[in-house]
Order: structure tokens, then sequence, then C-alpha cells
């Protein structure tokens, strides 16, 4: 059973300085083992006021290295695009900032197969991984359709892969390259900031649910090895 711990905030601004703290606190632990730090940032509204805070701590950010857990398939630049709101925050700090998107990939499959053989050249297992968790239930994004199951249970190797939610979402209606659940979870630290009742009873319901769940974030966290601090506010 995955062991989960609450962290509860009276409001976004306090779950943003401690999301942005045990971040900077992991970085700053990785940096001391071995010089340099793996991380993946989740993308949506939720996390980024911790990304702002974290942004600006001092830390050697050359060696760091920040992967989104997920992005659509769009230009860079694209209001869509979650590499390009992470750089904005960290490649003037000088932090490596890793794309896992092609816009030469011929189709959304290729352009899984193209992140995952990118991401075999980063040290791994990552240092943290950051998710945000969807109404619905999705993570990173691991969404229903017909690469959910390869999402979920392709060769524990496998970093990413494409994938295209059915239905897409109305917000933003483009395939997606998403790290995979054995990359998800193989993290050293593991971490979930959500706002929200409703988010959270999703992710109690789905965790109680286990591998069963209909939800994603239940079937990612299914048998995970480590513990899982969510950190929440209403």
């Amino acid at each position: 059973m995955t062991e989960i711990e609450w962290w509860e905030y009276d409001d976004a601004g306090e779950l943003a300085d401690a999301v942005a703290g045990d971040v900077q606190f992991v970085i700053e632990s990785a940096l001391d083992a071995r010089g340099a730090a793996v991380i993946a940032l989740a993308g949506g509204k939720t996390p980024f006021p911790a990304y702002e805070k974290l942004s600006q701590a001092k830390l050697d950010w050359k060696r760091v290295t920040i992967l989104p857990t997920d992005d659509r398939l769009v230009p860079m630049g694209d209001a869509l695009s979650n590499i390009t709101a992470i750089g904005k925050l960290f490649v003037p700090r000088g932090a490596r900032v890793f794309p896992i998107t092609s816009d030469k990939a011929a189709d959304y499959k290729a352009a899984g197969r193209a992140a995952d053989a990118r991401l075999q050249d980063l040290h791994w297992p990552l240092d943290l991984c950051l998710l945000g968790v969807g109404g619905d239930g999705h993570t990173a994004s691991i969404f229903p359709g017909p690469d959910f199951d390869e999402a979920l249970n392709g060769p524990k190797e496998r970093r990413a892969v494409g994938v295209m939610p059915d239905p897409l979402p109305p917000e933003a209606p483009v395939p997606r390259i998403s790290l995979s659940r054995s990359a998800i979870v193989s993290a050293k630290a593991l971490m979930i900031a959500v706002t929200g009742q409703a988010k959270r009873d999703v992710i109690e319901t789905a965790i109680a649910e286990g591998a069963g769940s209909p939800y994603p974030i239940g079937r990612v966290l299914a048998d995970a090895e480590l513990p899982v601090d969510i950190h929440w506010s209403a």
C-alpha cells in the first residue's frame, strides 16, 4: 500500500511557499550528494506560484536540469507549452531546461519515441517528480485513451510515451508527451500539489481503489514503493 502523507495549508500562498521549500531541499540534497540534480515539474496553474518562489532560491542552478512531467505537442513559445512556461522562470537563473517534445517528429507516437531516447541520456532516476492532478483524475498526461495502457504498463526502462487523450481536453485539444508511470514512481522523491476539495476527494478515492481505479492517478500510484507527499489547500 502506498504511504501517503497529506500536508494541508490555509491558502494557495502557504502551499506555494511549502512546495518551493521542499523542492529546494531536494535539489540541495542532490547537489550535495553528487553535484547535480534532475527534477520533473508539472504544468498547470496550481504549481507556478511555487516555481516563481523556487526560481529566486540561491542555488547552483547551472547544475540543475529541469524537465516537464508532460507537455503538449505544440511549437516552442506556444501558450500551451509547459516547457516554455518553465523556461521563462528557470533559464534566466542558469538552469538546464530540457524539452521533451520535438517539432520534427512525424506524429505523436514518433515524438514519444524521440522523447524517450533523449531522456535516456539523463541521470536516472529523477531526484524529484512533482505531479499535479486534474479534476478527472489524470496526472502528467496519463489520460484514458488508446495509449493509456502503454503509459501505465510499458517496459520499465521506457521513460516517456506519446499520448492521445480520448476525449481530447477542450482547453488543450492536442496530443501529448508524458513521463511513463515507471519513470514517475522511480523518482527518489514524489510529490503532488493540488488545491480544492474536489481534487482531494478524487485522489483519496483513487488511492483507495489502487490498481483497479478508473482514475489515472490511482493507477499511477498503485504499489508505488516510496512515500508520496501531497501538498493541498482548499
